[in-house]
């Protein structure tokens, strides 16, 4: 069975052949070099069944990386690659067709073979490993059935190249973009109208100095906040220089969000403003459409894709679009009339050599001459490294553009002045470099608090270098790390999950005025007396036991359907628009009444504990999870980071459930101290590190999760004697 299967995976990727024979033997030397890689890659799974490979090349550590994913969860790695190359709707049906249509404005396999064929000799050798790898699993486990890709190819690895959620690309807006194709108005979500809130899609980062160290060594918070199990984690080494650990997202062959026995590194997604829509003047000429451009008309760039798809009796389709492409990029949506071209970053080859180099830099300097490439365009970065150093970096990839323009809305794109006038170098950015203060973060919020007294100085800066400003967990953040307080890898990980929520501290006071300003025989002050107390009485931290916790998160809930809509209309952010005047005092008790009657009728009174509401809950492997009251889940004291939770949990109600079960937040956490004999580091990841319900990985750090009861990181040989479960090679 397994030689069939190896047979058929070889034979997929033979060139025409002219016999049996010859197809047999061309399917024994593909089999003969995947086991050749194979016999020169070790994979130890450790008490947590987290892998430690070790290969003699980097390339052999990559295979042994992702054949170790594969195990893990080959499900998230194949979907992942399906929905970077615009193929979502082959397995998941027509509703998926205009996330794949928006894909496939920029990733063309033909294009990404291209540059596969022009990538240097190293990445192209990685890129090789890791499609060997997935095909020699899949050669190695016929019972798995994949849902699209039934061979990968090296040049694959190029379609999904940056490890942030996303990307820049699904900045773009799906509704529209089927309004622009379809010629229909779509109606927009709930999220979009601003009347529910998403969790924030980012992360905490703290890089601390030795001076700000017990140990006199540089300390660094790794703290991503995505959706749960979106990442795997991994010890990966070689011969070659490679000795790093840390989370990558499912499929990738380099740790995004990690450190080596150097230099570590924290990505949080940032406002930096370099992605832009331009309004094009179109006009159809000689039965060609043109846009203006100055005084000259030009052609837009027509292009037909076509987007297969399942139907719904399980046979395959297609739609075919006709696209257009202006100098600026490709036609995403139309606003009152005109289209609207959006202009981003796209440099596949150069991703990938930046996402996988930095991993093996030594320190700061040769981290930023990785970073020289400019391809990272959407995420900050903190940095911390055993020489001490310690830095916030801007991303690399930011346009200059006139500062006459208002970046953050679309441009006119007739007018020549808009275009791109090249790209900031990178000592042109708002970066941060060995502050005096002895401290570096970002919270997914602006720079220019990024170092107390020693960040970058908004004035100094064109306004498109941040969007995002100040956010909840901003000004925690801040009063966390300032003065001279010395942390030791105990305190920074208290500091990480500081319980005090910014967002009801600003917002929750204005209640408690509007209550005392109630007539003493109103009805709604006795009826809201014992709320209103509790909630005055409290100092805005969450935790399981905390009452007034819940109080104040169904509360916000209801005030952000009320407002959201108005402050998005306003373009303002929604905790300061609730604190300001704008709200009525009856809305702020209106909201609170109705939080209570919510509250009642789920639970059955208004004084529920947090622990009580707020749950994690994995039942499944699967990408979309379900939910379940009836069955067992973890109670869980932290909160959502609009709220200015540190320690983000985003959890809502679903599935019928009365209780909130979180899916978003933080997920893969680390501390790590860069010591002078190598690095200490402790660890946690959201439920456990293998998909399947049958592992005894699946879930065995859920109460870990919940305590911030991390555990060590085995980096070394040392630290991992005595916690071994396994060793094995690939295909073992």
């Amino acid at each position: 069975m397994i030689l069939r299967a190896l047979l058929l995976a070889s034979l997929l990727a033979a060139p025409a052949l002219a016999s049996v024979t010859a197809e047999e033997e061309y399917a024994a030397a593909v089999i003969s070099r995947w086991q050749k890689t194979a016999n020169a890659v070790s994979i130890t799974r450790d008490d947590f069944g987290i892998p430690h490979i070790k290969g003699k090349t980097d390339a052999d550590a990559v295979f042994g990386m992702i054949y170790a994913q594969a195990e893990d969860d080959f499900f998230r790695v194949e979907t992942n690659f399906i929905n970077a190359q615009g193929r979502l709707a082959e397995t998941e049906g027509e509703s998926a067709v205009w996330r794949d249509l928006r894909m496939k404005l920029f990733i063309e396999p033909t294009e990404l073979q291209r540059d596969y064929k022009r990538s240097p000799g190293w990445l192209k050798s990685l890129c090789e490993a890791w499609a060997g790898a997935l095909n020699f699993y899949l050669a190695t486990h016929p019972s798995v059935r994949p849902r699209v890709i039934t061979r990968f190819e090296p040049w694959m690895a190029l379609s999904f190249s940056e490890g942030s959620i996303g990307g820049d690309i699904e900045s773009i807006n799906l509704g529209r973009l089927e309004s622009f194709y379809t010629g229909q108005s779509v109606k927009l979500s709930a999220v979009e109208l601003g009347s529910e809130r998403e969790e924030p899609a980012g992360s905490n980062g703290f890089a601390l100095a030795p001076g700000r160290s017990t140990t006199g060594d540089a300390l660094l918070l790794i703290n991503p906040h995505t959706s749960f199990y979106f990442r795997s984690e991994a010890k990966v080494e070689s011969a070659q220089g490679l000795d790093t650990y840390g989370a990558s997202t499912w499929g990738q062959f380099f740790v995004y969000q990690g450190f080596n026995r150097h230099v570590g590194w924290m990505h949080t997604s940032s406002g930096v403003d370099n992605i832009d829509e331009y309004i094009l003047t179109v006009e159809k000429r000689a039965g060609r459409w043109h846009y203006l451009h100055g005084t000259a008309w030009r052609p837009l760039a027509e292009k037909t894709i076509s987007v297969p798809f399942k139907a719904a009796d399980g046979s395959m389709s297609s739609r075919g679009f006709t696209t257009w492409r202006s100098h600026h990029g490709p036609v995403i949506r139309a606003e009152n009339g005109k289209w609207i071209a959006i202009a981003l970053m796209h440099r596949p080859v150069a991703a990938l050599e930046q996402s996988f180099l930095r991993t093996k830099t030594t320190d700061l300097a040769s981290y930023l001459q990785v970073a020289s490439r400019h391809a990272n365009s959407s995420n900050a970065t903190l940095f911390a490294s055993s020489k001490g150093e310690i830095a916030y970096l801007h991303p690399q990839f930011v346009p200059v553009r006139d500062k006459r323009f208002d970046w953050a809305k679309p441009v006119d794109g007739t007018d020549p002045a808009t275009d791109w006038l090249g790209e900031h170098s990178l000592d042109q950015l708002p970066s941060v470099i060995n502050p005096g203060s002895g401290f570096a973060f970002n919270v997914n919020n602006w720079p220019w608090t990024a170092a107390g007294p020693d960040s970058p100085k908004q004035a100094a800066y064109p306004r498109y270098m941040d969007r995002a400003g100040e956010n909840p967990r901003g000004p925690n953040a801040l009063r966390l790390l300032s003065g001279d307080k010395k942390f030791d890898l105990s305190s920074l990980l208290t500091a990480a999950y500081d319980p005090y929520l910014q967002g009801f501290a600003d917002t929750i006071p204005a209640v408690v005025s509007a209550w005392e300003a109630l007539p003493a025989a109103d009805a709604q002050r006795a009826r809201l007396a014992g709320p209103v107390a509790a909630l005055k009485a409290w100092d805005y931290r969450t935790s399981e036991a905390s009452s007034a916790a819940s109080l104040a998160m169904f509360w916000g809930e209801e005030m952000v359907k009320r407002f959201g809509p108005v402050a998005r209309l306003d373009e303002e952010a929604i905790v300061s628009y609730l604190a300001s005047a704008k709200v009525p005092d009856a809305d702020r008790l209106a909201a609170l009444d109705a939080a209570i009657v919510k509250l009642a009728g789920d639970f059955g009174g208004w004084d529920v504990p947090w622990g009580h509401i707020n749950r994690f809950q994995r039942l499944t492997g699967n990408v979309a999870q379900v939910y379940d009251d009836k069955l067992p889940s973890t109670p869980i004291g932290f909160a959502s980071g609009n709220w200015g939770s540190l320690a983000s949990f985003g959890a809502r109600q679903r599935d019928g459930a009365k209780r909130w079960y979180g899916d978003y937040g933080n997920s893969f956490v680390a501390v790590v101290r860069f010591g002078k004999n190598g690095p200490e580091a402790r660890a946690v990841h959201a439920g456990g590190i293998n998909s399947s319900p049958a592992s005894p990985h699946f879930a065995d750090q859920a109460e870990r999760y919940r305590q911030h009861d991390f555990r060590p990181v085995y980096f070394t040989d040392v630290q991992l004697s005595g916690h071994v479960e396994r060793t094995y090679r690939p295909g073992g």
